[in-house]
């Protein structure tokens, strides 16, 4: 009943405590030697058409579904008090807490579909009822432009996935063909045999633009990615954190997991393209973080340039950018989760997401001056927290293969300095302003929302190797089946063969 809210709460905490212990346990039976998808179930679901509910992970998958239900009883912390009202600047009406949290954990449960889907009819199942429990998130608890910018993020993600929903259907007359002629013999949508078909060139890239566009919109990168800002401005902080800490995350996954290895010769085509975009997106993003006199959707461009970053590693073709390009997904879910949860909080107290109405908040309240800083600092990958090490591999495994793309990119570095450090001084530095001089620092509930996940930024930025030990063997079967290998490593005056140039 609504009038009994701290029991939904209860009761959406503990489901969500219960699916990470779940989750934990899984991941501890994880073999790294061992098969590449694992915890595989799989039943016939609409055998006239070859769909079947096939679930399993492998590495990258694994990750990331970690960081996700790690996320979501951090963020029903820190909804705690805040649910159910207006995700903006002004509270606008008292909307059902009850049903905020069964959106979130409605989503939790669809990004965990996603993930682990082995189908790629169930994989777009999932992909389109994301968009379910998003839509009301942002148009039921968002600001006074809620409206608009649902109705946008809707109609971006419908666009992207009628295209997918199109080379999805393509693919099934395609294995139904008989062995000889590149077919299965047999029509299915299990992602391991459609991997095994030989598609024509032409048909091939028809169905890559289908599965990419989809993706880059999903994720987003440049030119698509209007709806981002717009969504991040009027979202709620707490579902904000999962929007862009993981959904769009699925964008980016889904190009390294069907577009790289159900097309690879399509994919291998449309590189330089794409190597070109993620570059534009990298500098973009970071130039209009620069310019934003808002919170979140400074928070949002500063995510348009890391996914540059992840689609440079992902296209870059080598075992390290793509390692760092997966490492990098679950780095920039943690770090740009807490980023989004401290400018929640700030929000809450003074009721305004203008970063001019902000300054000198460091002296009042010391505990979120600190978190913020550490959360703004991996936002710019500074060495010794985790976002670092992961743009470290893309630079390095881009730079082996693709030398100019890596040098420009590197523009992004230093934009990103631009972006953070200003933030950082117009909000926390400088003098107090009169109305943020009796700014409450952060209560025992927020601290322990953001306490853990500053706790990995630390804990990966010094000790990653056990999370790229899950990641990197399934990243060395998607380049295996792209049919590329690392370049061989050059010593200054010597050709990769050894011999004098």
């Amino acid at each position: 009943p609504r009038a009994r809210e701290t029991l939904v709460k209860q009761i959406a905490l503990g489901v969500s405590l219960v699916v990470l212990a779940g989750t934990l346990v899984m991941a501890s039976g994880f073999d790294t030697g061992g098969s590449r998808f694992q915890f595989e179930e799989q039943y016939s679901w609409i055998r006239e058409f070859g769909v079947h509910w096939a679930v399993g992970v492998d590495g990258v998958a694994l990750v990331l579904i970690v960081m996700s239900v790690i996320l979501v009883p951090l963020v029903i912390l820190a909804s705690w008090t805040e649910a159910g009202r207006s995700g903006g600047s002004e509270v606008v009406a008292k909307r059902s807490t009850n049903t905020y949290f069964a959106l979130i954990l409605a989503l939790e449960a669809m990004m965990i579909g996603v993930f682990a889907a082995t189908d790629v009819f169930l994989f777009y199942v999932f992909f389109e009822a994301m968009l379910i429990p998003v839509y009301f998130l942002i148009g039921s608890y968002g600001g006074a432009q809620r409206s608009y910018a649902a109705v946008k993020f809707l109609l971006y993600s419908l666009f992207g996935g009628l295209l997918m929903l199109v080379a999805v259907i393509w693919l099934y007359p395609l294995s139904n063909r008989p062995q000889s002629e590149g077919g299965l013999g047999q029509g299915t949508f299990l992602f391991a045999e459609l991997s095994q078909m030989n598609i024509d060139p032409t048909t091939a890239k028809w169905l890559f633009l289908g599965f990419f566009i989809a993706f880059a919109i999903k994720a987003p990168m440049v030119p698509v990615h209007t709806w981002l800002p717009d969504a991040a401005q009027q979202a709620p902080a707490g579902a904000l954190v999962l929007i862009v800490g993981v959904l769009d995350k699925v964008g980016t996954y889904g190009m390294l997991r069907f577009c790289l290895e159900l097309f690879p010769g399509a994919a291998t085509w449309a590189t330089p393209v794409v190597l070109g975009f993620a570059v534009l997106s990298i500098i973009y993003g970071a130039v209009l973080a620069i310019g934003q006199v808002d919170l979140k959707r400074l928070v949002a461009y500063t995510s348009i340039s890391h996914f540059g970053f992840i689609v440079l590693g992902i296209f870059a073709m080598t075992t390290q950018a793509q390692s760092g390009a997966a490492l990098y997904m679950v780095n920039h879910g943690f770090s740009t989760g807490a980023l989004f949860l401290l400018v929640g909080f700030m929000i809450v107290r003074r009721k305004s997401a203008r970063i001019g109405d902000y300054g000198g908040v460091q002296k009042v309240a010391p505990v979120l001056a600190g978190t913020f800083l550490i959360a703004g600092l991996s936002g710019l990958s500074l060495p010794g927290l985790a976002p670092f090490v992961s743009e470290f591999l893309v630079f390095t495994g881009t730079f082996a293969r693709y030398q100019v793309p890596a040098i420009i990119a590197t523009i992004g570095i230093v934009l990103a300095a631009i972006y953070i450090l200003w933030l950082y001084q117009r909000t926390m530095g400088g003098k107090t302003v009169e109305a943020a001089a009796d700014m409450k620092d952060l209560n025992g509930r927020e601290k322990l929302a953001i306490a853990p996940i500053i706790a990995i930024i630390v804990a990966m930025g010094f000790f990653p190797q056990p999370i790229l030990n899950v990641i990197t063997p399934s990243v060395e079967q998607t380049l295996v089946r792209v049919d590329q290998r690392d370049p061989a490593p050059t010593i200054a005056g010597t050709a990769e063969n050894g011999e004098r140039p």
